[in-house]
This record gives structure tokens, C-alpha cells and sequence, in this order.
């Protein structure tokens, strides 16, 4: 029987401190803002799940490297803990913003260290996060790791936009260029999210394709498909309508504003993914 080993550069290379030091932050987070019984609202309930998901994930990652487990794993270790730390870090400082925005009043009116200090934390979480991110980024001309490329990590940044753009849309699409907008998030989501799975899963080997080839070419019609919904977008959510007052964050002006800039956040993403994507593929650098 297979015998665990442990390997102590796991926990001591900077990788390692990194993730040591999210887990213990992500850890303080959540145990301060659940001392406040006070998560409770949909953000809230954003907030908590993050820290507790990334904490979680983390904490097995560290004890799977530590013991030497992770390479009987079904799976592309490196592309997997490279776009978990990516994910990571966007959830991190998504709620670094959200939860003092939306938790911490003007002036605070309860548990104001707490807060304080669990927003402070979660600000500190997401350095680690982003500190591993480029510790584990791949270094020009290595392509051993996909996701810890630059076009592999865009990938998972253009997911996770499209996940905030689901969240702002309302039921206010009838229109068709609205509609058009809210396909073009749903397949390039898709795509792209299929993408980041079958490398992970290490099913990409069996595409009967030039895979690169058709990885750029993916890259350039998710690019144009954005660059309508630039466009469209704007122009038919705030086609004859003014901003109310008030206008507060459940407010579908707001919402549409927030969908607005995202989509322009994904087609920079998508932009320097083609490019990226180009130079590897037909820019070879001399060896």
C-alpha cells in the first residue's frame, strides 16, 4: 500500500507562506463577521460563503501538497491550484469591496472593530491570493501549465465577470438587442468555462483539432461578439430613461450602469486574451 510522504516546501516555499497566510486570514474573516450576527443579507451571505469557500479549498490544497496526495488525482494539478488562485483572488476582492460597502454604515452603528478588522483581512487575503497568482504564473515560452498562462488566467477572470454580469440582469430583456447582449454573455460563459474545465480535466488531448489554433480563433469571435454588446448594451438599457432618485444598489438603472461596465471589463479581457494567445501560437520566440 501506497505510503503518504510529507513534504515540508509545501508549507515553506513563498507559494506555500502565501496560501498559509490566506488561510488564516480568509479564517479571521469569517469568524469575526459571524461573531457579529450580522451576514445575514444577500451580500452578507456573499461575503461569508467566499471566505469560508476559499478558506476551505486552501486548507486542502495545503494538506494534499503537503502529503503528496494531489498526483493521484484524475486532474492537471497545476492548471487546477492555478486557476483556484485566480478564482480566489477576484472572490476575495470582490468582497473586499462589497462587504464594508454594504456591512460597515456612516457613521457604524454596531460592531465596528470587528468589521474593521474582518474587512482589513479580507484585504490582506486577497494579496496572499494575488501574490500566488504571480508565483505561480507561467514565465514566457512555458505553455506546460495552460491556466497559469496569461490567456489561461483570463479565461477564468471572463468567467467570473460573466458571473457578476448574470447576477445584475433583471427580468427587463425583452428587446432583441438586449436579448443579443445577454446570448453573447451566456456562450462566451459557457465556452469559456468548458475551456477551463476539460484542461483541467485533461481532456483537451482529444480534440481531433489544432487546439492553439482554435483557441485563438475562439478568442477572436468572443472579442467581436463583445464589442456588439458594448455597444447594444448601453444603447438599449438607457435608450428614453433617466437615472431616479433615489437610486439605491437594488436600483435596475444602477444594475444596468453595473452590467454596463462589466461588459467593457470582459472585452479588455478578451482583447489582450487574443493577443496573448496570437504571440504564443504564431510568434515564436528563437530558442
Amino acid at each position: 500500500m501506497a505510503m503518504a510522504t510529507v513534504n515540508l516546501r509545501a508549507v515553506t516555499s513563498w507559494v506555500g507562506i502565501a496560501r498559509l497566510f490566506a488561510v488564516v486570514l480568509s479564517c479571521i474573516a469569517f469568524s469575526l463577521v459571524t461573531s457579529t450576527e450580522e451576514y445575514k443579507t444577500a451580500y452578507g451571505t456573499w461575503c461569508m460563503f467566499t471566505w469560508c469557500f476559499c478558506f476551505a479549498v486552501t486548507l486542502v490544497v495545503l494538506m494534499l501538497e503537503l502529503l503528496e496526495l494531489y498526483p493521484a488525482l484524475p486532474i492537471s494539478w497545476d492548471d487546477f491550484t492555478s486557476a483556484f488562485s485566480m478564482l480566489a483572488a477576484l472572490m476575495v476582492f470582490t468582497t473586499s469591496v462589497v462587504y464594508p460597502s454594504t456591512s460597515i454604515g456612516s457613521p457604524c452603528s454596531s460592531h465596528c472593530a470587528q468589521k474593521a478588522v474582518a474587512t482589513t483581512a479580507s484585504c490582506l487575503c486577497f494579496l496572499a491570493y494575488a501574490l500566488e497568482v504571480g508565483l505561480t504564473r507561467a514565465k514566457p515560452g512555458d505553455i506546460s501549465s495552460f491556466l497559469s498562462t496569461v490567456p489561461g488566467l483570463l479565461k477564468v477572470f471572463e468567467v467570473y465577470v460573466a458571473c457578476l454580469i448574470f447576477s445584475l440582469l433583471d427580468s427587463n430583456t425583452s428587446e432583441a438587442g438586449l436579448q443579443w447582449c445577454v446570448a453573447v454573455y451566456s456562450i462566451c460563459f459557457i465556452i469559456t468555462f468548458l475551456i477551463i474545465i476539460f484542461t483541467i480535466g485533461r481532456c483537451l488531448a482529444y480534440i481531433p483539432c489544432p487546439l492553439e489554433k482554435m483557441l485563438v480563433g475562439y478568442s477572436a469571435l468572443a472579442l467581436v461578439m463583445y464589442i456588439t454588446a458594448t455597444v447594444l448594451w448601453p444603447l438599449y438599457s438607457f435608450k428614453d430613461s433617466k437615472r431616479p432618485n433615489p437610486c439605491n444598489s437594488e436600483c435596475a438603472w444602477n444594475k444596468h450602469l453595473g452590467v454596463t461596465f462589466l461588459t467593457i471589463f470582459n472585452l479588455i479581457a478578451y482583447l489582450v486574451d487574443l493577443v496573448y494567445s496570437t504571440r504564443m501560437v504564431f510568434i515564436r520566440t528563437p530558442s
